[in-house]
Protein backbone atom coordinates (compact mmCIF):
# COMPACT_ATOMS: atom_id res chain seq x y z
CA UNK A 1 0.00 0.00 0.00
CA UNK A 2 2.77 2.42 0.80
CA UNK A 3 4.65 2.18 -2.57
CA UNK A 4 1.45 3.02 -4.50
CA UNK A 5 0.75 6.03 -2.26
CA UNK A 6 4.34 7.18 -2.72
CA UNK A 7 4.07 6.88 -6.54
CA UNK A 8 0.79 8.80 -6.69
CA UNK A 9 2.12 11.62 -4.52
CA UNK A 10 5.23 11.94 -6.73
CA UNK A 11 3.11 12.11 -9.89
CA UNK A 12 0.84 14.76 -8.36
CA UNK A 13 3.87 16.77 -7.26
CA UNK A 14 5.34 16.65 -10.78
CA UNK A 15 1.99 17.76 -12.26
CA UNK A 16 1.82 20.64 -9.81
CA UNK A 17 5.30 21.83 -10.83
CA UNK A 18 4.44 21.57 -14.54
CA UNK A 19 1.27 23.61 -14.02
CA UNK A 20 3.17 26.26 -12.08
CA UNK A 21 5.82 26.53 -14.81
CA UNK A 22 3.25 26.79 -17.61
CA UNK A 23 1.25 29.44 -15.74
CA UNK A 24 4.35 31.55 -15.11
CA UNK A 25 5.34 31.22 -18.79
CA UNK A 26 1.93 32.43 -19.92
CA UNK A 27 2.00 35.30 -17.42
CA UNK A 28 5.37 36.49 -18.76
CA UNK A 29 4.31 36.08 -22.42
CA UNK A 30 3.48 38.70 -24.98
CA UNK A 31 0.49 41.03 -24.56
CA UNK A 32 -2.89 39.78 -25.72
CA UNK A 33 -3.61 40.26 -29.41
CA UNK A 34 -6.07 42.71 -30.89
CA UNK A 35 -9.10 41.54 -32.83
CA UNK A 36 -9.80 42.61 -36.41
CA UNK A 37 -13.21 42.37 -38.06
CA UNK A 38 -13.62 43.33 -41.72
CA UNK A 39 -17.17 43.32 -43.07
CA UNK A 40 -18.41 43.86 -46.60
CA UNK A 41 -21.00 46.55 -47.22
CA UNK A 42 -24.31 44.93 -48.30
CA UNK A 43 -24.52 46.77 -51.64
CA UNK A 44 -20.99 45.77 -52.67
CA UNK A 45 -22.28 43.65 -55.56
CA UNK A 46 -23.37 40.07 -55.97
CA UNK A 47 -20.54 39.20 -58.37
CA UNK A 48 -17.67 40.88 -56.52
CA UNK A 49 -15.64 39.93 -53.48
CA UNK A 50 -13.02 41.72 -51.39
CA UNK A 51 -9.49 40.35 -51.26
CA UNK A 52 -7.87 41.21 -47.91
CA UNK A 53 -4.15 41.21 -47.25
CA UNK A 54 -2.53 41.89 -43.89
CA UNK A 55 1.10 42.98 -43.97
CA UNK A 56 1.40 41.74 -47.55
CA UNK A 57 0.10 38.24 -46.77
CA UNK A 58 -3.23 36.95 -48.04
CA UNK A 59 -5.79 36.90 -45.23
CA UNK A 60 -8.75 35.81 -47.30
CA UNK A 61 -11.49 36.71 -49.71
CA UNK A 62 -14.66 38.17 -48.23
CA UNK A 63 -17.70 37.14 -50.26
CA UNK A 64 -21.35 38.05 -49.87
CA UNK A 65 -22.76 37.55 -46.35
CA UNK A 66 -19.30 36.77 -44.93
CA UNK A 67 -16.67 38.67 -42.95
CA UNK A 68 -13.08 38.36 -41.80
CA UNK A 69 -12.69 37.86 -38.06
CA UNK A 70 -9.18 37.28 -36.74
CA UNK A 71 -6.52 38.30 -34.26
CA UNK A 72 -3.41 40.43 -34.80
CA UNK A 73 -0.44 40.98 -32.52
CA UNK A 74 -0.04 44.44 -31.05
CA UNK A 75 1.78 46.92 -33.25
CA UNK A 76 1.57 48.47 -36.71
CA UNK A 77 -0.08 46.57 -39.56
CA UNK A 78 -0.99 47.38 -43.17
CA UNK A 79 -4.42 46.27 -44.38
CA UNK A 80 -4.77 46.11 -48.17
CA UNK A 81 -7.97 45.45 -50.13
CA UNK A 82 -8.90 45.12 -53.80
CA UNK A 83 -11.87 43.73 -55.72
CA UNK A 84 -12.02 40.16 -56.97
CA UNK A 85 -12.33 39.66 -59.89
CA UNK A 86 -10.44 42.84 -60.68
CA UNK A 87 -11.88 43.44 -64.14
CA UNK A 88 -11.29 47.20 -64.07
CA UNK A 89 -7.69 46.88 -62.80
CA UNK A 90 -8.48 48.88 -59.67
CA UNK A 91 -5.35 49.54 -57.63
CA UNK A 92 -5.09 48.03 -54.16
CA UNK A 93 -5.96 50.43 -51.36
CA UNK A 94 -4.05 50.24 -48.07
CA UNK A 95 -4.86 51.37 -44.55
CA UNK A 96 -2.42 51.61 -41.66
CA UNK A 97 -3.67 50.11 -38.39
CA UNK A 98 -1.95 50.35 -35.02
CA UNK A 99 -3.28 47.51 -32.89
CA UNK A 100 -3.46 47.95 -29.13
CA UNK A 101 -3.56 44.80 -26.98
CA UNK A 102 -7.07 43.59 -26.24
CA UNK A 103 -8.87 46.10 -28.48
CA UNK A 104 -11.26 45.21 -31.32
CA UNK A 105 -11.12 47.03 -34.65
CA UNK A 106 -14.08 46.94 -37.04
CA UNK A 107 -13.75 47.96 -40.70
CA UNK A 108 -16.24 47.95 -43.56
CA UNK A 109 -15.10 47.31 -47.13
CA UNK A 110 -16.71 49.93 -49.37
CA UNK A 111 -16.96 50.26 -53.16
CA UNK A 112 -16.81 53.65 -54.91
CA UNK A 113 -15.83 54.55 -58.48
CA UNK A 114 -14.19 51.16 -59.11
CA UNK A 115 -12.13 51.46 -55.94
CA UNK A 116 -12.40 49.29 -52.86
CA UNK A 117 -11.39 50.87 -49.57
CA UNK A 118 -11.75 50.24 -45.84
CA UNK A 119 -13.78 52.57 -43.66
CA UNK A 120 -13.09 52.30 -39.95
CA UNK A 121 -16.29 51.76 -38.06
CA UNK A 122 -15.45 51.28 -34.41
CA UNK A 123 -12.63 50.70 -31.99
CA UNK A 124 -13.87 48.80 -28.97
CA UNK A 125 -11.99 48.54 -25.71
CA UNK A 126 -12.15 45.29 -23.72
CA UNK A 127 -14.64 46.93 -21.34
CA UNK A 128 -16.95 48.00 -24.18
CA UNK A 129 -16.83 44.47 -25.60
CA UNK A 130 -17.73 43.06 -22.18
CA UNK A 131 -20.78 45.34 -22.02
CA UNK A 132 -21.97 44.09 -25.43
CA UNK A 133 -21.84 40.43 -24.47
CA UNK A 134 -25.11 38.49 -24.83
Amino acid sequence: MKPRHNFVSKVLLILAFLCAISISTVAQGSPPPGRLIVERVPNFGWNLAVHLQIDGRDAGVIVRDQRFDGFLPAGDHVLTVFPVPNRVFAPPMSTLLTVRPGYTYVFTAMWDSYLVYLRGSEVLSPGELWQLRP
